[in-house]
């Protein structure tokens, strides 16, 4: 496992590359703490090429009883341009009731006629509706052997 063209630890916290084989990919988890053990978090992320025998799912029907273990609500407060945000752990939840929250009038994406007025519409209710993200979740499951 190498990466490619950073010193390990990266001490400039640039976003790294890797190019896993498929033996190391079929081990996510341990791939993950190699990028770590190289620096790859200090930047806040990296990128993975898939090794090109890699298949991706066809579908994402079968995910449904994986467990968000700690759903985070971004909370904003304040006024006259100074904001304070704070994340809130949320109770956990599969990815079936995470999807159904998702699709509830209070949290389905507006209508909008382009990116420009849907990404002002978020802003303006930041203060007021507060987005819960699934975050932190590895979806590996089963996406090895193609299925």
């Amino acid at each position: 496992m190498q990466a490619k063209h950073f010193p390990a630890q990266n001490p400039s916290c640039k976003i790294m590359t890797f190019h896993p084989t498929m033996e190391e990919y079929a081990d996510f988890n341990k791939y993950i703490a190699y990028i770590e053990s190289q620096g790859a978090h200090r930047a806040g992320l990296a990128k993975i090429v898939p090794p090109k025998e890699w298949k991706a799912r066809q579908s994402y029907d079968d995910i449904d009883d994986i467990l968000i273990a700690s759903p985070l609500q971004q909370v904003v407060s304040g006024r006259a341009g100074v904001f304070t945000q704070y994340h809130k752990k949320k109770k956990a939840m599969t990815v079936a009731e995470y999807r159904h929250l998702a699709n509830t009038e209070k949290y389905q994406t507006p209508f909008y006629s382009d990116f420009e007025e849907l990404e002002r519409k978020y802003w303006k209710t930041r203060l007021f509706e507060s987005p819960i993200y699934g975050a932190d979740i590895i979806f590996v499951h089963n996406c090895i052997k193609g299925n």
